[in-house]
């Protein structure tokens, strides 16, 4: 079997899809960054608290995430066999799982913003200035909560370019905001941490407005109506608790471990804090490109899967870690080469400075495995029908290497913090010697749509 397909429709497909959706990403992923830099100029404590108060969002995030891509496998693989009724009915199911989460963590990011945000700090300065923030950009969740789902729906079936359309208009919007409200120009009051909320909110609701708009009244693949989502399919809800579920519990294992690495890094202060939020920008501003890959990697996997062209799939799978290795290569090289220049972008002290210059080090060297295991488990296994292999493995590394590593690292040995970082991204690497066994034996590909015979291909 050659290493790079043939079939140029792979890569066509590839960058048809994942352009879109990384420039979507990418587009996201600067008002993270002018947020963080334009709040960074407000000094360390603000920094840090926005990054603390948006620990709540990245938990919902991630449970919003795994049932969105619970929903996206198994509707891209009916999209595989063209039967619509069946996605609209998987929609509805993933709207209320999706919308009844957001409305408990909204409720407690209302009533108990204080008592959230304490579980990541001791620090009194730092949950000031998150609450200030948690108050006002709870009002958000909800409306993220639908934004997804409908953005999810239009992936499945493989219209990607309106999630781009709605990033590129509320991004916009949130950057301009940011800068009006965080700073008080143009006679408006300057309200510094909860400007960026309000910018945030004030986003969303745009956000959610044009993706309702779109879904409803513009597209034309699947004709979603209100009514459908309220549909109901016994058969398909089982469906999606069994193949879903892990899917789920992978985000809420990977959502515990991020929540846990802020509460560790918390514990070290103001500086190793911006620290962490600064190195995670970088990382995010390589990392867009080559997720977006990843992402139209799952579609055009679950697509093929669902047709039941298991060989096909087996060619695209092997060609998949060998792009998938190389960019992670670049990847690694690229956060090492720009860490100096993107630092230079922060009004920060000295020592904080150089505790964030450690961990984009160590970042650098983590990229070459993320790029590839993460992307290729996702995209391919994950994807592929095996959802519940991803969740298990992440559940060992989490709770069997990450996390004690990091804890023994700090208590133990007292060690510094780049350690401790590093320990807290080791599974990046380890990882990558369980996906090269797991990937290559094939044993991943499974049709999950009904009326399909669900058998994984023998391995050859």
């Amino acid at each position: 079997m050659p290493l790079l397909t043939r079939d140029r429709s792979f890569y066509k497909t590839l960058v048809r899809l994942a352009i879109p959706i990384s420039l979507q990403n990418f587009i996201t992923f600067s008002v993270g960054l002018s947020d963080n830099i334009m709040v960074g100029s407000l000094g360390e404590y603000a920094i840090s608290g926005v990054y603390i108060g948006n620990q709540i969002q990245i938990f919902l995030q991630f449970y919003v995430d795994g049932i969105c891509a619970a929903l996206l496998i198994l509707a891209a693989q009916y999209w595989g066999r063209q039967d619509k009724q069946s996605i609209k009915k998987l929609v509805s199911i993933a709207f209320r799982l999706v919308m009844a989460g957001g409305l408990l963590v909204s409720l407690l990011s209302m009533f108990f913003p204080a008592q959230l945000v304490s579980l990541f700090t001791p620090d009194s300065l730092i949950v000031t200035e998150a609450v200030h923030y948690v108050r006002i950009v709870a009002f958000s969740y909800l409306l993220f909560c639908l934004s997804q789902v409908l953005i999810s729906t239009m992936r499945s079936v493989e219209s990607v370019r309106i999630g781009l359309l709605i990033s590129l208009t509320a991004s916009l919007l949130n950057i301009g905001l940011n800068y009006l409200l965080i700073f008080g120009k143009f006679g408006l009051p300057a309200m510094g941490v909860a400007g960026v909320a309000t910018a945030t909110l004030i986003s969303r609701v745009v956000e959610c407005a044009i993706a309702c708009v779109y879904v409803f009244v513009v597209d034309k693949k699947l004709h979603l109506k209100l009514r459908d989502f309220w549909k109901s399919d016994v058969a398909l809800w089982r469906d999606f608790i069994r193949y879903g579920l892990p899917v789920l519990g992978g985000n809420v294992v990977w959502a515990a471990n991020m929540l846990a690495q802020s509460a560790i890094v918390g514990q070290m202060g103001a500086e190793a804090v911006a620290s962490m939020s600064m190195t995670g920008m970088l990382n995010n501003l390589v990392a867009v490109w080559v997720f977006g890959l990843g992402a139209g990697l799952g579609i055009i996997t679950g697509k093929t899967v669902g047709a039941g062209d298991f060989g096909r799939e087996k060619q695209y799978a092997v060609t998949a870690q060998v792009l998938f290795a190389g960019l992670g290569v670049v990847a690694g090289l690229t956060v090492f080469l720009t860490k100096g220049p993107f630092l230079s972008f922060y009004a920060v002290s000295q020592a904080t400075l150089d505790v964030a210059n450690q961990f984009m080090l160590v970042q650098s060297v983590a990229m070459v495995g993320r790029c590839y295991q993460a992307v290729c488990l996702a995209g391919l296994v994950k994807a592929g029908g095996d959802t519940g292999f991803v969740f298990l493995n992440d559940t060992i590394f989490v709770f069997g290497v990450v996390l004690p590593s990091a804890l023994v690292a700090m208590f133990v040995f007292h060690a510094p913090a780049w350690v401790i970082y590093a320990c807290l991204q080791s599974d990046q690497i380890l990882k990558c010697f369980v996906a090269v066994i797991k990937i290559n034996r094939f044993k991943w590909m499974k049709n999950l749509t009904r009326g399909a015979q669900r058998a994984s291909p023998q391995p050859g």
